[in-house]
């Protein structure tokens, strides 16, 4: 992961990929596909789901997307209780 990208606000991101498989059309599968992208256009993930659609035989069935930003400012959460132990 290049710290580069991460200051162009790329952003980790996975996908989930339902599938169905080509010679049991009643199956789903599932595909993770993981890289930096942009959000919340994902033109690196646009560009592979074309390339699903246009070079593979499963159809696409839905896709589950989720992503993180690796940069952040730091974060401070307090406890919520205190216990000593002896």
């Amino acid at each position: 992961m290049s710290l580069g990208l991460q200051l162009k606000d790329y952003r980790l991101t996975t996908a989930e990929i339902l599938y169905r498989l080509p010679d049991h059309p009643e199956i789903l599968q599932t595909y993770v596909w993981q890289d930096m992208d942009l959000a919340p256009r994902y033109p690196v993930l646009r560009k592979f789901l074309d390339f699903w659609n246009r070079e593979l035989e499963g159809k696409l069935h839905s896709v589950r997307v989720g992503s993180a930003s690796l940069i952040a400012p730091p974060r401070y959460r307090a406890p919520g209780a205190f216990m000593t132990l002896h």
